[in-house]
């Protein structure tokens, strides 16, 4: 080595050690960068129903991650193409994950996720997948029918109705759930259902309510998203539920116990596997097992022994021993549809479209 080389590596060194020093600096503030997370929401958080349930989740989803995560919200986002919009306008700020929460945000979704192969979308309820888009969903129909074997207990009139929202195979899988449960205890019962064609629509759902009131129901349940039910329950001196969350303190009378939905056990666990890298495409149907649904929030007009027995059946559920559609079932028609002893399949169930026997009328077509 020269002289001249020689006086020269120590101020090469320095620059070495400086730029490596920069490189991991870099490194380690890429690598802490949280991953950004964002929730597409069909109503207002506030809606105490849904949507509310929904943001529970991405809330449970701040408090665990703490600062690996950080989450983003839009709301009233309707499903119309102001959905693809908001959902491609999310991918484009960087979110790595984009929860959609409504069945009709479907072909958006599948749009925009060919768009940005390298984000995650996950959309609720829905039966679309891909490379990099999964499906989830929490089984609604168990809070369903636990709620209906409170309701076949309470009501006097054997007379039941359901505020329904669209005739879609959750909510008639919903509605017929609910009349099995209410039939196991009350085989006279049967369920009068109102469509209003609307996911959150406080006025329509309180107009349907107190028209189902008005022909004799006196326990209401909904598939629909504001505490509109429980109110006019209360104000009419019948039973309703909380759907999706506790809203008891919308009619503390009426208020028999509401299906609580725990969105945040999914949405952990996916980003969990985003963080980890090792994320797949699935489809995700979560219930009373997982602790996705749960019959909560028992009111006062409950007696001790009609909740012991839905707390009987959703143990039986948790343990696998009991699931609401095994047969023998027959529709609103007489005509059989499930056989004695058997279960519909997930992909059964995933297409439901039938009233079960009690649920009167027809389905909208």
């Amino acid at each position: 080595m020269s002289f001249r080389s020689f006086t020269k590596a120590p101020a090469l060194l320095a620059v070495s050690l400086f730029a490596l020093g920069s490189l991991l600096t870099t490194s380690l503030a890429h690598a802490a960068d949280p991953v950004k997370a964002a929730w597409v929401y069909i109503g207002p958080t506030g809606d105490h129903g849904w949507t509310y349930a929904h943001d529970v989740g991405r809330k449970a989803v701040d408090a665990k991650q703490g600062a690996k995560v950080k989450t983003m919200f839009v709301e009233n986002v309707p499903e119309t193409a102001d959905a693809e919009r908001v959902i491609r306008d999310l991918a484009a700020k960087g979110n790595k994950v984009i929860f959609a929460t409504s069945f009709g945000y479907m072909n958006a979704m599948e749009k925009v996720a060919k768009a940005f192969p390298k984000t995650v979308f996950m959309h609720a309820t829905g039966y679309k997948t891909s490379k990099n888009l999964g499906i989830y969903d929490v089984r609604t129909y168990e809070g369903a029918y636990m709620l209906g074997v409170v309701a076949g207990k309470m009501t006097k009139s054997g007379k039941l109705g359901v505020v329904g929202s669209f005739p879609i195979p959750e909510v008639i899988r919903n509605i017929d759930a609910f009349t099995i449960g209410a039939r196991s205890v009350n085989p006279k019962a049967t369920t009068k259902v109102i469509w209003v064609n609307t996911w959150f629509d406080p006025g329509k759902e309180r107009e349907a309510a107190l028209t189902l009131i008005s022909q004799g129901a006196d326990v209401l349940m909904q598939n629909t998203d504001s505490p509109a039910i429980v109110q006019a329950a209360e104000e009419k001196g019948v039973y309703a539920f909380g759907w999706d969350s506790d809203m008891s303190k919308f009619g503390a009378k009426a208020h028999l116990a509401a299906s609580v939905l725990n969105w945040g056990v999914i949405y952990n666990q996916e980003i969990e596997k985003i963080i980890a890298g090792t994320w797949k495409s699935s489809a995700i149907w979560y219930g009373v097992k997982e602790t996705a649904v749960d019959i909560m929030n028992f009111g006062p007009s409950t007696p001790a022994d009609v909740k012991k027995l839905a707390e009987e059946r959703r143990d039986a559920i948790k343990a696998g021993k009991l699931h609401p559609f095994t047969g023998p079932l027959k529709d609103n028609t007489g005509k059989e549809i499930v056989a004695a002893g058997k279960t519909p399949t997930d992909a059964d169930l995933g297409k439901w479209n039938v009233y079960v026997e009690g649920v009167e009328g027809t389905i909208p077509k």
